[in-house]
């Protein structure tokens, strides 16, 4: 990695900080204060259900733990994660028995 001058690191952290804030500002500032639509309200329900898979499943498919190759500890830790989610419809449960099953797994295979 080649290595960056001072002046660099501070203009891309403070584009980085101008950008964040304009994204937050367009939201809050500018559409804080008014009623949004049902079907848009709708939508936003089911935003914070969709992040924890979204941050999930790169793991699972390319762990990096096996260098990126798909392996029958992970697949199943989220299977069973999904699974008893769905049955039992708590979340904590889910995240129980696919940590339980992924170390299980991984302790049985060494």
């Amino acid at each position: 990695m080649k290595n960056l001058d001072p002046t660099t690191i501070w203009i891309v952290i403070a584009s980085l900080a101008v950008g964040s804030f304009a994204l937050r500002f367009v939201f809050i500032g500018f559409v804080g204060g008014r009623t949004m639509p049902d079907w848009l309200l709708r939508h936003l329900r089911y935003t914070a259900a969709a992040i924890i898979p979204a941050m999930v499943a790169p793991l699972v498919v390319w762990p990096s733990a096996t260098d990126g190759k798909p392996d029958l500890a992970h697949m199943s830790a989220a299977f069973m994660a999904l699974e008893v989610g769905y049955i039992t419809k708590n979340v904590i449960f889910g995240i129980v028995a696919g940590a339980a099953t992924l170390y299980g797994l991984l302790y049985l295979a060494n």
